[in-house]
């Protein structure tokens, strides 16, 4: 009966009700002998007697369908036989006949806490390579002795029989340890080496350019402390990664401030959060920055250089301060100027060409200055220090200390839409008076260089950079003089991972 509905049931059930009951009245009323009053008073009460019962069975079943209940309702009425004695007849019928189907049991799902990653898990690995080709195109290529050659201290295969070379190799491990703590390390497999037994230069070595660890004290990383070896915070072009740089190489007079850009030190940076909110828009729009540097930084390095053996107990003092300008109150929809200032303290022990380094530390102080209006589609660039830094007199043959001045512009455009992708067209005119406190014996450089260039981006994994430079310079070696000029044509591929 679990297959009937209840309307069909209560069908049923008349039926069976109808059937013990009505074939006695029937009888009764086609017999041909009259019957008495008192039987006939009798069944039409026991008539009454059982409608009155089929009423509640219909009720009782109305009620069932209508409960939540899942058991089947049996039901038993008491149907009169021909004889007049009941009979029980018994329905089953199932109570939710009709009714919506019943609600399932919720299911609690029981959240297990997720397995934290290990440290290495944390870490990603990624790079870029960048290849170059120099061609001296006309000019002072070669030179007989004490004659300076045309030579750039950027880039050491700017020479007379330079052609292919590999600029930077660089692999970068990087990642959070912890919620406080994030390692950053990067070595470069394209240094050379130089003076070895029999002279000959070798390359394809590797240097340790970044090891450093960044502690964020309050979780909060707007502030940091950066332990290790890592950049020193003076020019906004010497943080700027050369993977993002337009220009191939960094101007003379800012780079020769910390040439190779590290030191090993401790620096904290501040980053207010108006800030990086702007910065984060500039990168989102393809500007190139300067990278995860803050607004306002402050370092303590040994001072002697990059990779190199600290030779005195004092310290260099470098502070660093930029903040950028949303120009949308003036009408500029959408662009930033940025500006701000650098300044440092050293003394410096020169390496000297008779081995080793100098017996006396030199003064090495600086202050520089800083501007940027990102292209939006054009902008221009710009930054200038003065100072005192060691540098070779030829007229006394020793090592003084000297004043020093220089510095660079740069116009720069950003067109997205063309038909080889982003295009970057740029012009860069630099200027440099002073010592060149990495090299041996601190030879004083005279830079003037007009270097007209672009970038473009075939993929985001490959980007071609072109340059054409009027030089004129005084090479990087004491024992030369005089100023080398001439024309020099750069290329340089760039692939990223």
């Amino acid at each position: 009966m679990s297959s009937v509905t209840g309307g069909s049931a209560i069908a049923l059930l008349a039926a069976a009700l109808l059937a013990g009951t009505s074939a006695p009245a029937i009888a009764q009323s086609a017999a041909p002998a009259p019957a008495e009053d008192t039987d006939q008073s009798a069944t039409i009460a026991d008539l009454q007697r059982q409608i009155d019962e089929l009423k509640a069975v219909v009720s009782a079943l109305q009620a069932a369908q209508s409960a939540p209940v899942a058991a089947p309702v049996s039901v038993t009425v008491q149907a009169a036989t021909p004889s007049g004695s009941p009979v029980p007849v018994v329905t089953t019928m199932p109570a939710m006949a009709n009714a919506a189907p019943a609600q399932a049991a919720p299911q609690v799902a029981v959240a297990t806490a997720p397995k934290s990653k290990a440290w290495y898990e944390k870490l990603r690995l990624r790079g870029y390579t960048q290849m170059r080709f120099n061609q001296i195109v006309s000019g002072d290529a070669n030179a007989p002795a004490g004659v300076s050659r045309l030579r750039t201290i950027g880039d050491s295969d700017v020479r007379g029989a330079g052609n292919f070379s590999f600029r930077r190799m660089r692999l970068v491990l990087q990642g959070d340890l912890s919620k406080h703590v994030s390692v950053y390390f990067q070595p470069d497999f394209a240094a050379a080496v130089s003076n070895q037994s029999v002279g000959e230069r070798r390359e394809g070595t590797v240097s340790l350019r970044d090891m450093y660890a960044d502690v964020y004290p309050t979780g909060d990383k707007s502030f940091r402390i950066r332990l290790g070896q890592s950049k020193v915070p003076f020019g906004w072009e010497n943080l700027q990664s050369s993977s993002n740089r337009l220009a191939l190489d960094r101007t003379d007079a800012i780079n020769s401030a910390a040439s190779g850009e590290r030191d090993l030190g401790v620096v904290a940076y501040y980053t207010p959060p108006r800030v990086q909110k702007i910065w984060d828009r500039l990168a989102a729009d393809g500007q190139k920055l300067f990278g995860s540097y803050g607004a306002f930084g402050f370092g303590v390095f040994n001072g002697q250089g990059l990779n190199r053996t600290e030779t005195d107990n004092d310290v260099m003092l470098v502070g660093l301060a930029t903040w950028p300008f949303e120009l949308d109150g003036l009408g500029f929809e959408g662009q930033v100027f940025e500006v701000g200032g650098s300044i440092m303290r050293n003394t410096i022990r020169p390496e000297v060409r008779t081995g080793g380094v100098s017996t006396i530390g030199y003064k090495d102080n600086r202050v520089g200055i800083h501007a940027i209006l990102y292209p939006q589609p054009f902008g221009i660039q710009g930054e200038w220090n003065w100072g005192t830094g060691p540098e070779f007199d030829p007229a006394t043959g020793r090592i003084e200390e000297r004043p020093l001045r220089g510095g660079y512009v740069q116009a720069m455009a950003k067109i997205d839409e063309s038909p080889i992708g982003p295009f970057y067209p740029f012009a860069r005119w630099q200027y440099y008076r002073g010592g060149f406190k990495a090299a041996v014996n601190a030879p004083r450089l005279e830079t003037e260089e007009l270097e007209l260039g672009f970038e473009f981006q075939l993929d985001p994994a490959l980007e071609i950079t072109a340059t054409y430079g009027w030089a004129s310079r005084k090479e990087a070696d004491e024992r030369r003089f005089g100023q080398a000029e001439g024309q020099i044509l750069r290329v340089q591929a760039q692939w990223n991972y």
